[in-house]
């Protein structure tokens, strides 16, 4: 806020801010509440998040944990919706454990009270000077900028998995559908820009200032650095475009997300996906290639570029497959073919077909479905191999030479969450001898155990942290009651201050990464609700009937 009044808040702020973070009580040291100063905006009379998340805070649950309440004043919050205060109060009063209720009370409204750093419903939207043509009607209507937590940009795929659990509202709430409309829109406008880049700024009509990632990064295609936060090529960064929107047609049955601009954007995704179907080889002269996407990176952490100058390890011809450059944990691919991605671009791909064919766009429409057959024909052939402990098992990577490598990592997509992306059924075979390979130390190198916690983790963050999104994964695809109430039991412990973290020390817990990561809040108040549809007599009083939004 620019102006006086603007500074003295912030001066204000910056006075009081030690009052708010170092109270103390009975339990230790907790934040006091936030109090809105009269006569000032509110906005920046409102601590950081970022710090705000790091202390708990008043009032405790009534539990054996007493996780604090770690959401901001109302007056703090960055979205509101009462269909979204009325499901935490039908969950929370129907939840036999006040530390489980505690904890989906915070972590259900993450996203809308601290990471929708923009919105607009496009009625007052400037038209935008245009450089050309193509660029006719751009960063026109609804608008949504969802940041992941304490990083100010925008990941297409954390941006879509945090309003994921708000699907079911849009049709109840005007507010959700035009956060989530706007959320396509802004999300069609990256893609459009730069469809080889994962992490994006705040849009030029939201007058945020951008920011710089640190890196100096070479790139190709090159991109608009106020435009792009982060240029890494992720294969499921497009999967995740598609099904933000396929998931608002299923909840709504609406097409207004279906623009000229998302149509340009749907395909530009295509000549990726072309693009990046090509092998390394010529196969008519057996001449390299160069890859349209290559990424260089000045590091010491060999997973954050990529190897051979920028260009990845090479990759076979003929496979049906797509390459990923990048895994959904920012890492690069060792083997290009993702099958995880694979999985899910091929899955969202046919949704994306039966929505155009319902639209009328029958020519457009089988163009998109047989890319999704041909992708999926691909991880059948390719992306099956044979293990000689558990039998037939999908590989994390293959390179089409006969190359594979079996592991599994606890971002999304993941193996593991194979059945959640909706590409096999969970008692699939293959699936579960996958399955039974993932969640065992002598299988997977990543799974990992420790004296207070164990999981899934990553190359990401280390070989000392387990991710709870792996246990939150674990669960929903789990029938067995006493599995999910293991892994719901893990989550809830490694949570002490009352959000759910990115990783966890498996020797101990209160080491951690990110104390505001919005998308673990998001896929922890998922796993609840799913549970609550399933199997209700886990975490509700009696009489446990099923609850579902």
């Amino acid at each position: 806020m620019a102006g006086i009044l603007g500074q003295g808040a912030s001066l204000l702020l910056t006075s009081l801010w030690p009052t708010l973070t170092l109270a103390s009580g009975p339990h230790g040291p907790f934040g006091q509440e936030q109090m809105p100063i009269n006569n000032f905006e509110y906005q920046e009379a409102c601590p950081d998040y970022t710090q705000y998340s790091t202390y708990p805070h008043r009032p405790l649950s009534e539990g054996p944990l007493a996780l604090p309440f770690q959401r901001p004043d109302p007056r703090c919050r960055t979205f509101h919706s009462d269909a979204i205060e009325q499901v935490i109060q039908d969950v929370t009063s129907r939840m036999e454990d006040p530390d489980l209720a505690r904890l989906f009370e915070n972590a259900f409204p993450s996203t809308t009270d601290t990471t929708v750093k923009f919105h607009t419903t496009g009625s007052s939207n400037k038209k935008q000077p245009k450089r050309n043509p193509k660029d006719d009607g751009e960063w026109e209507g609804p608008h949504s900028f969802i940041i992941t937590g304490d990083i100010i940009a925008e990941w297409l795929r954390d941006s879509t998995n945090q309003l994921s659990p708000y699907q079911p509202l849009a049709k109840k709430d005007p507010a959700i559908y035009n956060l989530i409309l706007g959320a396509i829109n802004t999300q069609s406008e990256y893609v459009i820009e730069s469809p080889y880049c994962n992490a994006f700024q705040p849009p030029p009509i939201s007058g945020l200032p951008i920011s710089h990632n640190g890196q100096d990064d070479v790139v190709h295609p090159v991109y608009e650095p106020t435009s792009v936060f982060e240029c890494k090529y992720e294969l499921d960064s497009l999967a995740h475009f598609l099904a933000l929107a396929n998931d608002f047609n299923d909840h709504t049955g609406s097409k207004e997300f279906m623009t000229p601009r998302w149509y340009l954007a749907l395909e530009t995704l295509l000549n990726v996906l072309e693009e990046q179907s090509m092998s390394t080889f010529d196969p008519d002269t057996g001449r390299y290639r160069r890859n349209e996407y290559t990424f260089n990176r000045n590091t010491n952490t060999g997973t954050e570029t990529l190897s051979l100058k920028g260009v990845g390890n090479p990759l076979n011809n003929g496979t049906g497959l797509v390459r990923s450059a990048f895994r959904p944990s920012d890492d690069a691919t060792i083997l290009g073919f993702f099958i995880p991605a694979n999985a899910m671009i091929a899955v969202e791909l046919k949704r994306t077909a039966n929505i155009l064919k319902d639209a009328g766009k029958s020519v457009l429409a089988q163009t998109v479905e047989t890319w999704s057959q041909t992708i999926s024909n691909g991880i059948w052939e390719h992306g099956v191999v044979r293990h000689s402990i558990f039998g037939n098992v999908f590989a994390y990577e293959v390179d089409g030479y006969g190359s594979s490598i079996l592991m599994d990592d606890a971002n999304y997509p993941s193996l593991l969450a194979l059945p959640l992306i909706g590409f096999v059924s969970a008692d699939d075979e293959t699936y579960q001898n996958t399955r039974r390979m993932l969640l065992s130390k002598k299988s997977n190198p990543y799974y990992l155990t420790g004296s207070v916690f164990q999981g899934i983790g990553g190359p990401h963050v280390g070989l000392s942290n387990a991710w709870p999104m792996s246990l939150l994964v674990q669960a929903q695809t789990s029938d067995d009651d006493d599995e999910i109430i293991g892994c719901l039991n893990l989550v809830l412990r490694s949570s002490k201050l009352g959000l759910v973290h990115e990783s966890i020390d498996v020797n101990i817990l209160h080491s951690y990464t990110r104390s505001w990561f919005a998308w673990a809040n998001g896929v922890f108040a998922e796993t609840i609700l799913d549970i609550a549809k399933r199997k209700p007599h886990l975490i509700f009083k009696e009489p446990a009937t099923p609850y579902e939004i």
